[in-house]
């Protein structure tokens, strides 16, 4: 029993801290300087989930040749910096992870 009133304990808290920076905070009072890293919130946090995939698919950094993983990555990062578009990526990082993988087998 104790174990399952920490767990609620700690699920409380977690959620008060976060509705509290909904339900009581004023975006217009925040800084500029701090609104405008907050809109770099999201693409770092994607970053953060999708860099491992890339560069450790084996659980180990792996930035040769064999691992086709992180080429198609470079293709979906450099069709993203020119069209700005977020299904370009997609659609040219799918296929040329796909291509990639049946090239090397």
């Amino acid at each position: 029993m104790n174990t399952w009133a920490v767990i609620v304990g700690v699920a409380i808290v977690t959620f008060a801290l976060r509705a509290s920076f909904i339900l009581f905070a004023n975006p217009h009072r925040f800084p500029h300087r701090f609104r405008q890293a907050l809109l770099l919130v999201p693409p770092a946090v994607l970053a953060a989930i999708v860099a491992p995939g890339l560069a450790m698919p084996a659980g180990a950094l792996d930035l040769t040749l064999a691992n086709p993983r992180w080429i198609a990555g470079i293709v979906a990062i450099a069709v993203a910096a020119r069209w700005r578009n977020p299904l370009a990526p997609i659609a040219a990082g799918m296929p040329a992870l796909w291509l990639l993988q049946w090239a090397m087998g």
